[in-house]
């Protein structure tokens, strides 16, 4: 479909709760690694090899070598104008009565450094860990995360030894008397959306009168529905791609 303007300013002129969805291609700007496609590998591993809940299981070590990788990667990272800028229109639109949600399916905290404040992260953060025993949540900035992973993660010379970080050494819950292995508190594949992030994020579709797609192929479910079961009872969907994709010609 071509692009639209006039009709998008107007119909964007009266939505009174406009719902923004986003994905990896808001933060590709920021030099974000996407770890998607044919060039997502760490090492030897594809990404989504170490991002389940087996592999957790069975080498929790190098799933926190990674897992370490990424976060001191993001925190080199800043919000590009994207990020910026739905940040932006959330505080504008809030001025005149107006509500902005942004419901995202990145980990990487950019919306929230940028400055957006009603954000549901559908699929967790890289900068939250979870107690594998007593199921605390809890929001964790530590470069390194533990003393033992400073300097893993990274691209060593060939032939160069790797120490494997004994169990005992990872990151432990400091709630009292627990002391549990902590694991990222993302969402892995092979694993259910956190039931109540997704109610929240059901009653935003609902009343939202507006619903925008910026930076994401729409493919990786559930979050490939929520659009277009917006679109289903009519209300208008605005895709920001820089290229269709495969939702592209569900939306006006």
């Amino acid at each position: 479909p071509g692009t639209d303007m006039a009709d998008f300013r107007e119909v964007f002129a009266k939505a009174k709760h406009i719902a923004i969805i986003t994905g990896a291609g808001v933060s590709a700007e920021s030099g974000v690694p996407t770890f998607r496609g044919a060039g997502g590998f760490w090492r030897k591993w594809q990404a989504q090899e170490l991002a389940t809940p087996g592999a957790f299981a069975r080498n929790p070590s190098r799933v926190w070598e990674f897992y370490h990788y990424r976060r001191e990667v993001m925190l080199s990272k800043h919000p590009n104008p994207a990020h910026i800028a739905i940040a932006e229109c959330e505080k504008r639109l809030s001025k005149q009565g107006r509500s902005v949600v942004v419901i995202t399916q990145n980990i990487d905290e950019l919306h929230r450094k940028a400055g957006t404040k009603h954000l549901l992260e559908i699929h967790g953060s890289l900068f939250k860990t979870r107690c594998t025993s007593c199921g605390n949540v809890a929001a964790n900035y530590k470069s390194p995360i533990c003393p033992a992973l400073a300097g893993k993660g990274l691209k060593r010379p060939r032939g160069q030894q790797r120490d494997i970080v004994p169990l005992w050494c990872l990151s432990r819950c400091e709630e009292d008397g627990c002391n549990g292995l902590l694991r990222p508190h993302v969402v892995w594949f092979g694993e259910a959306l956190d039931p109540g992030v997704l109610t929240a994020v059901e009653k935003e579709l609902d009343i939202c009168d507006l619903c925008l797609v910026v930076g994401t192929s729409s493919v990786v479910y559930p979050a490939a529905m929520f659009a277009p079961q917006v679109s289903a009872r009519g209300v208008p969907v605005a895709e920001f791609n820089m290229e269709p994709t495969p939702a592209t010609n569900r939306f006006r």
